[in-house]
């Protein structure tokens, strides 16, 4: 239950996608503006904009290899276990037939 209340792995690498996005379309049209504040200011965020894809991909890199890991065990395990895979898939589709019928 704890973790349908915690946002995904992908909306969080979405929004900060976006968040970047934003970032670097605000750095672009406060270029033309000169400033001492204004200039230091553009130089933190566009450091901060670098960082942050870095994390971000590394983020990213982490979810892919987590994902092909889970696919491959799932794999591996379909195949040591394949009478017992196709109990749980009849189990399952079950379960959901009476509960689609229900409604």
């Amino acid at each position: 239950m704890a973790t349908t209340l915690q946002p995904s792995k992908d909306k969080i690498v979405d929004d900060l996608k976006s968040l970047i996005s934003d970032a670097e379309e605000l750095l672009k049209l406060t270029a033309d503006q000169q400033g001492g504040k204004l200039d230091d200011l553009r130089a933190r965020i566009n450091g901060r904009v670098a960082v942050a894809k870095d994390r971000l991909a590394d983020a990213e890199a982490a979810i892919v290899d987590s994902g092909k890991k889970a696919v491959r065990a799932t794999d591996d395990y379909v195949h040591e276990n394949p009478w017992q895979s196709v109990g749980v898939a009849a189990g399952v589709a079950f379960l959901l037939g009476l509960l689609v019928s229900r409604r």
